[in-house]
């Protein structure tokens, strides 16, 4: 069996359903220990949601470098914890117990993402073997909190780098990014994501008499469907246009003869480097001043957008999936959050790269065994493109 495969089996047996890490970092940390990394535990968040973090670092040798040059440090970032399993009689084998069947690998986390942290770690050993005082530093960021709050995992290892005047050069995040064979898609970048929680205050009273009410739905209705129209941007030539989604509305007692006092609207933007949250925000409260609504806001950035434009890693990650798959990739933003956007804040260069995702989150998650081996050796052959570099 092929080490790649081992180790995610390994760390598919784990039950690591976010906050826990079920020893997963301590399965690849010993890994690492044995090829020279200096490995670092943090434990973060509050007693009843103990997240676990690990952040290790081999650090590149400076007499590969040119005179004068420091080593630059490339992170392979990720997540060991996972979503829970969903109802377990609706899988065709336990979710936590690696099985295989037609080719495919099933098992939740095959996909999201513990194949990657195997593809990470014995990418790293290959890498080692054959470069054993390599140009380019290399570290590992983990953590058990990507899949829950994200308050206490990938955020407070970046804090902590920050407060040593660590600034890693280059990261790439295990997501699964892949649509049909692993490194046809790759993403250099994501979408911004900002909720808010609008409640727009009307006078309660008897839906017989409403000359005595102010029924706040009514009063909103207009200002919803301007919302609804507005072209927030345009995009750009790496993002489509920022849009604009409401996922709650809710009024009322419950009473059918009741104008409600108040309505409460939950929505979200997903935004793009043309927009900031200050100018969306400035922009939906001038239409509900417009309105001349009275009206309660609050907002919550869950992330901003982040960007890395064409050089050193998205060549060197291109260059890797063409020699090592034949296929020219596609470079997108988007998706969802990944913690890739708290990593964007301390490090100039971000990109995801994982196997397919056709089945992340779902009942039956699984890896093709043949996307395994091919993922490997890409980020090997990535390390290799950047050492060269970094060498040249």
């Amino acid at each position: 069996m092929p080490s790649t495969l081992r180790l995610a089996e390994q760390l598919i047996s784990s039950a690591s359903v976010t906050p826990l890490d079920g020893g997963c970092q301590d399965i690849i940390a010993t890994r690492l220990k044995a090829i020279g990394f200096e490995c670092e535990s943090v434990v973060s968040g509050p007693e009843d949601f103990r997240v676990t973090n690990l952040w290790a670092k081999r650090p590149g040798s400076a007499a590969a470098l040119p005179v004068g040059s420091v080593p630059k440090t490339l992170v392979f970032a990720g997540h060991t914890d996972v979503v829970p399993t969903g109802p377990l009689d609706q899988w065709d084998s336990a979710p936590f117990v690696p099985t295989h069947r037609d080719g495919k690998l099933f098992g939740r986390g095959t996909s999201d993402m513990k194949t990657s942290l195997a593809a990470f770690v014995v990418a790293v050993e290959e890498f080692i073997a054959k470069n054993p005082s390599p140009a380019m530093s290399i570290g590992f960021m983990l953590t058990s909190d990507e899949e829950g709050p994200a308050n206490d995992g990938t955020v407070v290892l970046c804090k902590i780098l920050t407060d040593r005047g660590e600034q890693p050069d280059y990261c790439i995040v295990g997501e699964p990014t892949s649509v049909e064979r692993t490194g046809d898609m790759i993403k250099n970048g994501r979408r911004g994501t900002m909720s808010g929680k609008l409640t727009v205050k009307g006078v309660q009273g008897h839906i017989a008499y409403p000359h005595m009410a102010k029924n706040p739905i009514h009063l909103l209705a207009p200002a919803l469907v301007e919302l609804t129209t507005v072209e927030w941007d345009r995009g750009n030539d790496f993002f489509p246009p920022t849009t604009w989604q409401v996922s709650n509305i809710h009024g009322g007692t419950g009473a059918s003869n009741v104008i409600p006092g108040t309505v409460v609207v939950d929505f979200n933007f997903r935004f793009s480097t043309e927009s900031s949250p200050e100018s969306l925000q400035k922009r939906l409260q001038d239409i509900l001043d417009h309105h001349a609504l009275e009206y309660s806001l609050s907002w919550t950035v869950g992330g901003l957008p982040f960007l890395t434009t064409p050089g050193p890693l998205v060549n060197a990650v291109r260059a890797a999936i063409k020699d090592e798959t034949g296929i020219d990739t596609q470079l997108s933003t988007t998706g969802g959050t990944s913690d890739g956007r708290f990593i964007a804040q301390i490090c100039p260069q971000v990109i995801e790269l994982g196997p397919p995702n056709a089945t992340i989150h779902k009942i039956n998650e699984y890896v093709e065994v043949r996307d395994i081996e091919p993922l490997k050796n890409i980020y090997r052959r990535v390390l290799e493109n950047l050492n060269t570099q970094a060498g040249a």
